[in-house]
């Protein structure tokens, strides 16, 4: 079974005090670090519309996806998270995510889900349920029955082609 997340505006939500936390955490030479910090603080904003400027406003949510470092400052961001259940992986790359869950593990599909859920909240992160999906791969091959799990709450699941929407949607 494999879990692929999608976050909402991933790029744009990541706390830049956390990433600098987090990065300040590897073992990089100094000036390097304290580029990133430089990088990353004190940006602002304004809007113009109709001959009217708005004030500035600070920025501390956001990293620059179009940006050499934006990518990789994601991967930083996502370094603590991880599987809570031996034999299950992660497999990230930028804002993509994916839980790879043995049939063996099938039983903690929630308890997966459910510190994915927490460690999005405490990133400042939100599912973006259209684009999240659950896949159950079986092999056709084999004689035995398989009785697939109940639906995770928020998203999808595929199966054999067929996409199947929980209650919730």
């Amino acid at each position: 079974m494999v879990i692929a997340l999608d976050f909402s505006k991933a790029f744009d939500t990541v706390r830049q005090a956390n990433l600098l936390r987090k990065i300040a955490l590897l073992n990089i030479p100094d000036p390097v670090h304290n580029w990133l910090v430089e990088f990353f603080n004190d940006h602002t904003h304004c809007t113009r519309f109709s001959g009217f400027v708005s004030g500035f406003q600070r920025i501390t949510a956001s990293i620059i996806q179009g940006s050499a470092v934006g990518p990789v400052s994601f991967v930083i961001n996502a370094s603590d998270l991880s599987t809570v259940t031996p034999g299950n992986r992660m497999i990230k790359y930028a804002n993509d995510t994916y839980i790879v869950i043995p049939a063996c593990n099938i039983q903690s599909r929630v308890t997966e889900r459910e510190h994915v859920a927490d460690w999005v909240q405490k990133n400042n992160l939100k599912f973006n349920r259209a684009k999240s999906v659950e896949t159950v791969i079986t092999d056709s091959r084999r004689k035995s029955n398989y009785t697939a799990p109940p639906i995770l709450p928020d998203i999808c699941r595929v199966e054999n082609g067929t996409s199947h929407i929980n209650e919730y949607d």
